[in-house]
């Protein structure tokens, strides 16, 4: 990955059937980063968008699922690399889809998706899902 030269906003969110599941996407060959750890869907704020714009954007790309409800919980500082060469501003998000209609949209990008009861989340995960889930499961 090359270096940035200033932070980046991105808008990560967590998928949620409403009632406790939560959506998590294996990361693919071709995935930019950590190919083979389950993550939570993420995505690039664009100039002049909202958060829950860009939340519902990204899920259906990502996921082909309509975005119900978007709850933004709070925000992350997440720098990675030593020395730091990725610099993030990730607001996390929480999103209530319809389990039955979510399906892989990126499929460069995701080579498998399924439902978790957060005490049983698949093995291995991204470096950075943990705390965002840490901070998502306090509000779902």
């Amino acid at each position: 990955m090359a270096s940035q030269t200033s932070p980046a906003v991105s808008c990560v969110f967590v998928c949620h059937d409403g009632a406790g599941r939560v959506l998590l996407a294996r990361r693919g060959a071709a995935a930019r980063d950590e190919p083979g750890r389950w993550d939570c869907g993420a995505g690039a704020l664009e100039f002049g968008e909202t958060f829950e714009a860009a939340v519902a954007r990204e899920v259906f790309e990502e996921y082909r699922a309509e975005a119900r409800e978007v709850a933004v919980l709070g925000v992350r500082n997440v720098l990675r690399g030593e020395p730091v060469d990725s610099h993030w501003v990730a607001v996390v998000c929480a999103v209530r889809v319809d389990p039955a209609a979510v399906a892989i949209g990126e499929p460069h990008k995701f080579d498998a998706l399924d439902w978790f009861a957060p005490d049983a989340l698949p093995a291995p995960l991204h470096s950075q899902l943990a705390p965002t889930l840490e901070l998502a499961l306090r509000h779902l």
